[in-house]
């Protein structure tokens, strides 16, 4: 393999089976818990969709030192108390709480995840198989009309929600077991997480409570992402749309619903609908890399601060030598990229554009990203 290799957390097995995925959905204002797997800060293999997003628990709280607890039925308990306090109906309240569960399957991802080492040239094949790209060019044309409707409303190429759609869920047909509401509760009282997850938890039943979608219908990941766009609570209450205008914003059952709030969230973290996401490049020899975007950002503030640092026009780029993979100029418009370098000096060259800082904003993870793109070009690209 020639691109130096990085050890990538895929916090998942669901993921696993489907390329396996994370996006999830709601990244900062609800960054919602992409991947609760938060290997290298940007280049982890998204396992946990949880959107887009958008990064699994991006913005959750450090993990908290062990404390020692009691029974989690005990902790349920008080759990109930508290819901009864903020005022949830006790109808909801009484359905909610008989069905809730420990699964201890979900501490097992949470703290054991398998690690195992890749690179774009091993992650991008399974990620973006034959039988997803083609997956994903049969149900852009089945869709097409329903998706250029979506994507003229909220300024977003059907093409990139397809992309997210099929890689977060892959097309509505893998989005979890787990009982939403057992799977936040369990995740809450493990205690690494408790503020988030407890968080999550009461939006989970503010979902219900107003009246989108049964508790018998709200399944997802082992850490709460949820539906076809596998968004967690946050992001659901964020960003999810009513696509198919019934009233109700079912992102589990309703294709609509999906298309419509992944579009909105794109929409809404800031996509640009006149230009696309990156493009690969080279760079010449003697390169300086300190151009590059550096990896192991702590947070999303960091790496923004570094995408700044990096960031200048194609025109700058050209001078300073980066050119098309095919060795020609780079297209003369007037756009600012960054250069981000997913597998070091040895890996693949990106020119990242503004929708590509969106996208991290759905999962920040080089690899997730590069994924969406890649297919997303591949959606549209000719045979």
């Amino acid at each position: 393999m020639k691109f130096t290799q990085i050890t990538v957390i895929v916090a998942s097995s669901l993921l696993l089976a489907c390329t396996a995925t994370v996006s999830g959905k709601a990244q900062t204002a609800a960054e919602v818990a992409k991947t609760q797997a938060a290997a290298t800060a940007q280049t982890k293999a998204p396992a946990e969709p949880q959107a887009k997003a958008a990064s699994a628990v991006a913005t959750a709280e450090p993990a908290q030192a062990a404390v020692t607890r009691g029974s989690f039925e005990n902790y349920v308990a008080s759990l109930k108390q508290e819901a009864l306090q903020k005022g949830y109906s006790k109808a909801l309240v009484d359905e909610v709480f008989a069905s809730l569960k420990h699964y201890q399957s979900a501490v097992v991802a949470d703290k054991k995840q398998p690690e195992f080492t890749e690179t774009l040239d091993t992650y991008l094949p399974k990620r973006v198989s034959k039988m997803r790209i083609d997956l994903a060019r049969k149900y852009y044309k089945e869709h097409q009309k329903e998706l250029e409707a979506i994507g003229q409303k909220y300024g977003v190429q059907p093409r990139f929600i397809v992309a997210l759609w099929g890689l977060e869920s892959s097309f509505g047909k893998f989005m979890g077991n787990y009982s939403v509401p057992s799977a936040l509760a369990t995740m809450a009282y493990d205690g690494r997480r408790e503020t988030f997850f407890k968080s999550e938890f009461f939006l989970a039943l503010d979902i219900l409570q107003q009246g989108h979608v049964k508790l018998a219908d709200m399944k997802g990941s082992w850490a709460g992402a949820m539906g076809q766009s596998q968004f967690m609570p946050s992001a659901f209450m964020s960003y999810a749309q009513d696509g198919d205008g019934d009233g109700h914003i079912n992102i589990w059952q309703s294709r609509s619903d999906a298309f419509a709030s992944i579009a909105n969230y794109l929409k809404t973290r800031g996509w640009d609908n006149s230009q696309t996401w990156g493009r690969e490049v080279k760079v010449p020899k003697n390169f300086d890399f300190s151009y590059v975007i550096p990896k192991g950002s702590k947070d999303r503030t960091q790496w923004l601060q570094w995408w700044a640092k990096s960031e200048r026009s194609l025109a700058a780029w050209q001078t300073l030598g980066v050119r098309t993979t095919e060795g020609k100029a780079l297209p003369k418009r007037d756009i600012k990229a960054a250069l981000v370098m997913p597998d070091d000096e040895q890996g693949r060259v990106y020119l990242a554009y503004s929708n590509y800082q969106t996208l991290m904003h759905w999962n920040r993870s080089y690899y997730f990203v590069t994924s969406v793109g890649y297919l997303a070009d591949l959606i549209v690209a000719e045979d």
